[in-house]
């Protein structure tokens, strides 16, 4: 993928606006997603689902970060971590939102990608009336202090050692773009994304919220949002205010190439980043509009609405190996 200024779109611009009026440009880009965490019916991901390591393993790991990691020390008061439930206005923050909001692009991450597109694309369609015309959740990597590997591209493990997302500092993302038909649905926006990402935590007696699928740990599936400005941005306030869980919302830098992680994969946090600092990298083609891990999601999702934004050029080949598996050879097949 070639290198582009921060938050550059890599799709042609889309406006949620109603026909008749004319509406200001874009000022970033569209892509897609989706969004429950399984459909009616569907059965639970088996206990050994992973990409990476089993749920013991995997929750091990987390808690011993959580008790050994220097980012433990920040989580205490006195320190200065910043509490969901004080007000985190700076006169920096008090800048418009209406200004802000429109247009503008935000990614979040925790866990894998692949079921909370289908969230984030679910709440578009059924919560903020999207077509799949308009549809912009995306999966990709972000968070990374560096912004590529030295050959151009930010890739999944298929990729060389030098493009690999997590060698990079990145966690995986899901990309929405708030509409840019006015301040109200811009904040509507992104109230109900913000809604539906504090949704994906369950409480743990002894250390707090917790991701839905702990399996997949590391830095790579840290939670985080990120917003244009950071935490001085005008968007914070929406965010605080939908977060019912009171996480820890903690300024990030973004983790350095091929150093340990200095903002890990911890409990009850969310790394808060300037998207404009640490953009939004796409994903392949194979990961976006993915079956869930250990559950499938309906055709019309993983292929029509696939096909769907492939057309609109919301997702195209980003110059990264794909992963031949025969769900997606029947795609590429379907799709041709």
């Amino acid at each position: 993928m070639p290198n582009r200024a921060p938050m550059t779109s890599v799709v042609p611009a889309l406006s949620f606006a109603p026909a008749p009026r004319a509406t200001p440009p874009a000022r970033r880009a569209l892509v897609q997603a989706r969004a429950a965490p399984a459909p009616p019916g569907a059965p639970s991901p088996p206990a050994k689902a992973s990409r990476r390591a089993v749920f013991g393993a995997a929750l091990s790991a987390t808690i011993s970060s959580l008790l050994a990691s220097p980012v433990k020390g920040a989580f205490a008061a006195e320190e200065g971590v910043v509490e969901a439930s004080l007000p985190l206005t700076s006169p920096a923050r008090l800048g418009d939102l209406a200004e802000a909001a429109p247009g503008a692009e935000v990614y979040f991450g925790n866990g894998c990608f692949w079921g909370r597109q289908h969230e984030f694309v679910q709440t578009e369609r059924t919560q903020l009336g999207r077509t799949d015309d308009q549809v912009s959740s995306l999966v990709g990597y972000a968070g990374g202090f560096s912004a590529k590997g030295k050959d151009g591209k930010v890739c999944y493990y298929y990729g060389s050692p030098d493009t690999v997302y997590e060698r990079l500092g990145h966690g995986e993302v899901v990309r929405t773009v708030l509409s840019d038909a006015s301040p109200e649905k811009a904040t509507e926006d992104l109230r109900a994304f913000a809604r539906t990402y504090f949704a994906n935590f369950k409480k743990i007696r002894g250390f707090g919220m917790q991701r839905l699928d702990p399996q997949d740990a590391g830095a790579g599936y840290r939670n985080m949002i990120g917003v244009p400005g950071g935490m001085d941005s005008p968007l914070m306030k929406i965010i605080e205010e939908e977060n019912v869980n009171g996480m820890r919302l903690l300024a990030g830098e973004g983790n350095r190439p091929n150093q340990k992680p200095s903002e890990d994969d911890v409990f009850n946090a969310v790394w808060i980043y300037d998207s404009d600092r640490l953009p939004f990298y796409p994903a392949e083609v194979y990961h976006q509009f993915h079956d869930g891990l250990g559950y499938r999601f309906p055709e019309e999702y993983t292929v029509e609405l696939k096909k769907n934004a492939m057309r609109r050029g919301l997702v195209k080949d980003t110059g990264c190996p794909e992963m031949r598996e025969r769900r997606f050879a029947e795609f590429e097949s379907i799709a041709s």
